[in-house]
């Protein structure tokens, strides 16, 4: 059976990026990952962005892609940049940056 993706047929990789925020600075990594917002729309290969929070100290990052080639760009762009550059100031440990390939989207 062919299932139609609608729109995001052509989104085939992603990122899922696991954040632990130090003790009481979990407003500024909140305010931190809305800032990266403005950046992710820049990013023509980027199909999807998202800040999330899963816990009250754990937060995390899902993007998406057309291609490796996208996926590439943006880890070697401006949001990968600001996130290690911020990462001993903000993270408990360093985040976790796992590829990850999209089975199916809409």
């Amino acid at each position: 059976m062919k299932v139609d993706q609608g729109k995001n047929n052509e989104t085939k990789v992603g990122l899922f990026v696991r954040l632990e925020s130090k003790a009481g600075k979990e407003a500024e990594v909140e305010a931190f990952l809305k800032s990266g917002l403005p950046l992710a729309i820049e990013e023509a290969e980027t199909t999807v962005w998202f800040a999330i929070r899963l816990g009250k100290s754990t937060f995390g990052i899902f993007d998406a892609f057309k291609n490796e080639a996208g996926r590439d760009a943006h880890l070697a762009g401006k949001i990968a940049e600001a996130l290690f550059a911020k990462a001993p100031m903000l993270f408990s440990s360093p985040p976790v940056v796992e590829k990850v390939d999209i089975l199916a989207a809409k």
